[in-house]
């Protein structure tokens, strides 16, 4: 009976909004939980993950595992008889490439600066 039951999430986003909360059954698993996050994720938002991947879940300061189902997890939720478990998304940066271009075609204006001051 236990591992039919449900589990009351709800998922905190970047800027204080949540998606949720929703029942899930305790044979869900995390990456189940990424999947249904991305596709119900608010695209008026400045970052939008693209994929599950991008996604990261984190529940008392723990960074969830795909493989982990939810009743697995259920200790790290605690025990809230009726309550909604909260967890944190975090999506990962997919801008590396963005940033790091930028900062290689700032380090040349620094160069000239640099030079033009000496």
């Amino acid at each position: 009976m236990s591992e039919e039951e449900l589990i009351e999430l709800k998922f905190r986003l970047y800027d204080g909004s949540d998606i949720g909360p929703i029942r899930y059954s305790s044979n869900s698993t995390v990456g189940m939980l990424k999947e249904r996050i991305v596709s119900e994720w608010p695209r008026d938002k400045k970052i939008v993950p693209k994929a599950a991947n991008d996604v990261k879940l984190i529940s008392a300061g723990k960074i969830l595992e795909n493989n982990r189902t939810v009743g697995q997890c259920r200790v790290t939720f605690g025990e809230l008889p009726g309550g909604v478990i909260t967890m944190h998304v975090v999506v990962q940066p997919s801008l590396v490439k963005t940033k790091t271009e930028k900062k290689v075609d700032d380090m040349p204006g620094k160069s000239v600066c640099s030079c033009s001051i000496l």
